[in-house]
């Protein structure tokens, strides 16, 4: 049973599976048993966790597991490539991860455009060799992606956009770009980690664009690393190995911007802990049960 079971409130806090298994380097918690990721969330008190690599894709099947340590699924991961292909396609190759998000009762699919990265390795190119925004049509690709988003609404969902590192839509030139196309039924995904790590204010972002959040992804940057990362110009993995990210309250974010979004903008929804570290070097339970008692004193005090 959970330590702590917080009170209804409109944010509810998750937690990603990635600080237990990681979805990309398959040494990183590649001994870690799922049991022991949602058993670990339940004990902390998390309501909910987003899909890992090793949960199961049974929309019959997974809803009974989360149930059992009383967990709910947020949302999952979704790979898009309308850069290159029509809504219709997209809708057709997405049908099974909609039918898993439905029969969990999720309310939000996190699209991450995958078209213009390498399609082999490409988290192990340099940080620096990301597909620029300029590649494409801005607006003819801004109207595929809300079309999307329209008929995911029809089904009682809502696309909220992941902008991230080496991905097409990164800095925060191409987010605000990209949102100043985008029809209104895109939502945001605000992760604070990804728009650090790419020079992005988080904060400026809230302030522009904060009517379209959708999801949040509560995750901390060491400095030091990040640095280092960008001097050297390494790739994702290597950042990744090397402790780029970790969890809240743990690196060199400032989350006040972030608190006072949720306490003035009437957010409703997730606000989802997300660290991608070694297990070894990192105790998931650990950073994991840090990270609940600073990010509920954040947004709850």
């Amino acid at each position: 049973m959970p330590t702590s079971t917080p009170p209804e409130r409109a944010v509810r806090l998750g937690v990603s599976p990635l600080s237990w298994t990681n979805d990309v380097l398959e040494a990183l918690g590649g001994d870690v048993p799922l049991d022991t990721c949602l058993q670990d969330a339940a004990d902390i008190g998390y309501q909910g966790v987003e899909l890992g690599r090793k949960f199961p894709r049974d929309p019959q099947v997974l809803p009974l597991l989360l149930a059992r340590y009383g967990l709910r699924l947020i949302s999952g991961w979704y790979s898009g490539y309308l850069a290159d292909r029509s809504p219709e396609a997209e809708w057709q190759a997405a049908a099974e991860h909609l039918r898993l998000l439905e029969a969990c009762g999720c309310d939000v699919l996190v699209y991450a455009e995958c078209s213009r990265i390498p399609q082999t390795a490409p988290w192990d190119q340099p940080l620096s060799h990301s597909p620029p925004l300029s590649s494409v049509d801005l607006p003819a690709y801004a109207e595929r992606v809300g079309q999307f988003a329209a008929r995911l609404n029809e089904r009682g969902l809502k696309l909220a956009y992941h902008y991230h590192l080496k991905m097409l839509v990164e800095t925060g030139e191409e987010i605000a770009a990209f949102f100043e196309d985008a029809p209104p039924q895109v939502g945001l995904l605000l992760d604070t980690g990804h728009a650090y790590a790419a020079g992005a204010d988080y904060a400026e972002l809230l302030r522009r664009f904060g009517d379209r959040v959708t999801h949040l992804h509560l995750k901390d940057v060491r400095r030091p690393v990040l640095d280092w990362a960008r001097r050297n110009d390494v790739s994702f993995n290597q950042a990744v190995r090397a402790g780029l990210f970790t969890v809240p309250g743990d690196g060199d974010l400032d989350f006040s911007a972030l608190a006072d979004f949720v306490r003035r903008s009437g957010y409703r929804g997730w606000a989802v802990v997300e660290a991608e570290q070694d297990p070894a070097k990192a105790a998931p339970r650990l950073y994991a049960q840090q990270a609940f008692t600073h990010v509920s004193k954040l947004l709850f005090a």
